[in-house]
């Protein structure tokens, strides 16, 4: 009993100071809370004119006295409304707090209050504009991250995929291949649950016709089918999925992805047609390049880059899922338009097949190379080497003379679980971070 007699104010305390953040700037609440004060007042006001005139009209009956204590009369008046109006003040923010929790029950998770969730969508609604470019695993597992800090998120990837799923609706249906699109859908999506991974499931072997499709991509053909526009499909399976943020295909072009390649105990370049392809020659990979040539950019995510605060090149495969995009000459022009910065994150160990011994800087050369360069302000690469990396990957590090040339920002980015990806929070911090300094320190030591 004595414990709770001294847990009593500190239970108060924490009460209070959870009601007070509603208060704070930037919810958009404070000034409806003033009309309803105001309200209230005036409410109060006309009680009180009403109770004035009781006081000095009203003949001297039994319950003038009642009436008179409870509107303590014995106390002064300031104190005395200052009591009233505290007790007003409590009774409406606890009414208040009563119709949000009924009127918002259905639509927040247990254990998440809603001033906490109201919070955390001002702030991400109020977050920067942010364009990330590339496909693959690797764009997904940024998006993952760059999603706590913003709503204007816009993902552009590429559509040269022409194996697995993708591949198979490209041949068979004509239309672009949906499978980065979905990936990138599925990581934006504010319901990780059950519906995320039913866009995620893919049908095991033995189902004739649907073996190896994933659901995601089933659905996504099915709309542009329904819509007439894969674009409109794109946008009408983001709504399904709750996703805050844009997927936009680099070109709505059917393109192919096109690579000469060196092999090994040969004298002469190898041509090697459709990304999927690409990596399986196991060879050195001298150039890459569209066909046809020359796609026009798709104008949505033109504007999302010019329009851009931050814009993010990478990571991911570096000739199979970055390059794609960047071939695309206006998206490499609105990229060097853009007044935003821009940034490419190095790949944390290098691809079989693609980039075999690459250091940060042939990562760098190689996009130069193919794009005519000056797409990037900074550079982002990773400095912790110490996990077990798959067979025939080794670390991407960083030369010093690359330091010479660029500027660089390094620092510990990997997966613990997976040291060969990049860890989603950690990258999506040091991006946040450079946005917001722009002009802090470029080199880190860990």
């Amino acid at each position: 009993m004595e414990n709770r007699i001294l847990q009593f104010p500190k239970l108060l305390w924490g009460n209070a100071r959870r009601s007070l953040r509603w208060l704070v700037p930037g919810l958009g609440v404070k000034r409806w809370f003033l009309l309803i004060l105001i309200g209230t007042t005036l409410i109060g006001v006309g009680l009180a004119i009403v109770i004035l005139d009781i006081y000095r009209t009203a003949p001297d009956t039994w319950w003038l006295p009642a009436l008179s204590t409870a509107s303590l009369r014995f106390i002064a008046r300031p104190l005395r409304a200052l009591i009233f109006g505290g007790l007003g003040v409590m009774l409406i923010l606890f009414g208040i707090l009563g119709v949000n929790r009924s009127l918002l029950k259905p639509f927040i998770r247990p254990g998440h209050p809603v001033v906490d969730a109201l919070t955390l969508h001002r702030r991400r609604e109020r977050g920067p504009r942010i364009v990330v470019i590339g496909g693959g695993h690797g764009l997904a597992t940024l998006l993952r991250g760059l999603k706590e800090y913003t709503h204007s998120i816009t993902a552009v990837v590429t559509v040269a995929d022409d194996g697995g799923s993708s591949g198979r609706l490209r041949r068979e249906m004509g239309i672009l291949p949906p499978g980065d699109i979905r990936n990138c859908l599925a990581a934006l999506s504010n319901d990780e649950a059950l519906l995320t991974q039913l866009f995620q499931y893919r049908f095991a072997n033995g189902q004739d016709g649907l073996e190896g499709h994933s659901f995601g991509n089933l659905f996504i053909s099915a709309l542009a089918e329904i819509t007439g526009s894969f674009e409109e499909a794109v946008a009408e399976s983001g709504r399904v999925l709750s996703v805050h943020g844009r997927v936009l295909p680099a070109t709505l072009h059917d393109v192919r992805l096109v690579a000469d390649i060196m092999l090994p105990n040969l004298v002469n370049e190898v041509r090697i047609e459709g990304e999927s392809q690409i990596p399986g020659a196991s060879g050195e990979v001298r150039r890459v390049w569209l066909e046809p040539n020359n796609p026009p950019g798709f104008p949505q995510a033109l504007r999302a880059i010019l329009s851009a605060d931050l814009i993010v090149i990478g990571p991911g495969s570096l000739y199979t899922s970055i390059l794609p995009n960047l071939l695309v000459p206006d998206i490499a022009q609105a990229i060097r338009a853009s007044r935003g910065l821009k940034i490419y994150v190095c790949n944390v160990a290098t691809q079989p097949g693609e980039t075999h011994n690459y250091t940060c800087g042939d990562h760098v050369r190689a996009l130069e190379e193919h794009t005519g360069g000056g797409l990037f302000d900074l550079i982002v690469a990773n400095n912790e080497c110490g996990g077990t990396l798959p067979e025939y990957s080794q670390w991407v590090t960083v030369e010093d003379e690359l330091q010479d040339d660029y500027l660089v920002y390094s620092r510990d980015l990997v997966d613990k679980d997976f040291p060969w990806r990049h860890d989603s929070n950690k990258l999506a911090q040091s991006l946040m971070d450079l946005l917001e300094e722009r002009t802090g320190p470029l080199v880190e030591s860990v």
